[in-house]
């Protein structure tokens, strides 16, 4: 029996099959060099074929909310020329709004028609209907917007096997780090082109799984997109909707898969967020912060960059101190970029980077002394002592996280999330 020497250490190393398991059945694999075999699987490194495949028989295509569409959720009641005057004495500059939705509209037509036109069948969907009977029809999603917009479609595609490609739909306003490159938003038939001849190579973000311990546990997601809509929306509403989902269930795992990062605090941002955390298996450390922010390598260029990095006049001030010769300005902005570009990681890296927010360093806190605020783990247990805590993933989506509820966040190879980067001629 002929297999794939890559085909074997992919299915082990993203479905986490177990090692003994493939060593058990190696008589199927004798035409495959034991000494590869090991050198491959065993140094945890990906090895894909030459020429990667896709199916793209039906595309879901997942539309941005922009903020025309938002204004118009917000006020059901009015009718356009209401709503335009409405806006307008907001000081919102509305033909400029109209104009950015009416740019995406263009651009999520040109996608949808392009992959007509390669025989490809089509849905669009915006958040509301982007549903798993949708994602399950889909042989890749692919989102139309920038990174809110991905972040919002990637976090529900479980699993590693479906790809999300997304596209910039407006480049002069959005970064759209996780879609593809600039270049194909004006050329997308380039791209598409390109993921039916196979000319990219397959690359699998890591994600945070979260696993909630405790009782009572509520693990129905809050998206916070949604009350956002609707300024009434109290406090009171939230733990009224959470109460009526809650369980009895000891141990559940978060519905959603966190591709940024993840937030852990009082849910009120002036309050001070106290837990207990444990890395790795190790000794709990009583905290009092603002919050503690969980990132992958595909976060590190967000959040976590803005937390972590360090200004110009900071160093500088660093450097005055230290007495150090050489503080012209160029060489400051060398010292000052070097730490900030140190602070990002391979998304592919199966480590978390931790952050705890201001964190109090004064009296009997942390408890025991030593914590540093910064660091990697493979695991990161969180014990809550909050009044009115919460998780919020990839900043889009929450989970009640109140006293007594522990949560465990860790990285699974079969939870990556797999994209692809296309190979430039």
């Amino acid at each position: 029996m002929k297999v794939s020497m890559r085909r074997v250490c992919k299915i082990l190393y993203y479905n986490e099959v177990s090692r003994s398991e493939v060593v058990h059945n190696m008589s199927a694999f004798r035409n495959i060099s034991w000494k590869w075999f090991v050198a491959s699987v065993f140094s945890g490194q990906r090895h894909y074929s030459a020429v990667p495949s896709i199916c793209l028989k039906r595309a879901l295509l997942v539309s941005k909310m922009t903020r025309y569409e938002l204004e118009c959720q917000r006020y059901p009641e009015l009718s356009m020329s209401k709503l335009e005057a409405t806006l307008r004495k907001q000081c919102f500059d509305y033909d400029v709004l109209l104009q950015h939705h009416r740019l995406h509209k263009e651009f999520e037509h040109r996608v949808r028609t392009v992959l007509n036109d390669c025989g490809i069948e089509t849905r669009t969907v915006n958040r509301s209907e982007y549903t798993q009977s949708n994602i399950d029809w889909a042989d890749i999603i692919i989102p139309t917007g920038g990174d809110g917009t991905y972040l919002m479609a990637a976090s529900q595609v479980a699993g590693n096997e479906k790809p999300v490609v997304g596209l910039n739909s407006d480049p002069s306003r959005s970064e759209g780090y996780l879609c593809l490159p600039v270049k194909y938003s004006t050329n997308i038939r380039e791209a598409i082109d390109k993921l039916l001849k196979g000319e990219f190579e397959w690359m699998f973000r890591s994600r945070i799984r979260i696993t909630l311990h405790g009782e009572n546990l509520c693990v129905t997601p809050i998206k916070l997109h949604e009350h956002g809509l609707h300024p009434i929306y109290s406090d009171l509403e939230v733990k009224e909707e959470m109460s009526l989902s809650s369980t009895n269930v000891t141990s559940e795992v978060v519905p959603v898969l966190a591709l940024n990062e993840v937030y852990v605090g009082e849910s009120l941002s002036s309050r001070v967020s106290y837990f207990g955390l444990s890395f790795d298996n190790g000794a709990w450390t009583k905290v009092k912060s603002s919050g503690l922010c969980v990132s992958t390598g595909t976060g590190s260029t967000s959040w976590h960059l803005s937390i972590n990095r360090i200004t110009e006049q900071s160093v500088a001030e660093v450097m005055k101190l230290l007495g150090t010769p050489n503080q012209d300005p160029g060489h400051v902005k060398h010292v000052t970029d070097e730490f900030n570009q140190n602070l990002v990681f391979s998304c592919e890296d199966k480590r978390m980077s931790y952050t705890v927010r201001d964190l109090i360093s004064a009296g009997v806190w942390p408890d025991p002394k030593g914590l540093e605020p910064r660091g990697f783990a493979n695991k990161i247990e969180v014990k809550s002592r909050c009044f009115e805590g919460g998780i919020v993933v990839d900043g889009g989506v929450f989970f009640k996280f109140n006293e007594g509820t522990t949560a465990t966040l860790e990285i699974h190879n079969c939870d990556a999330l797999r994209t692809v980067k296309l190979i430039e001629t």
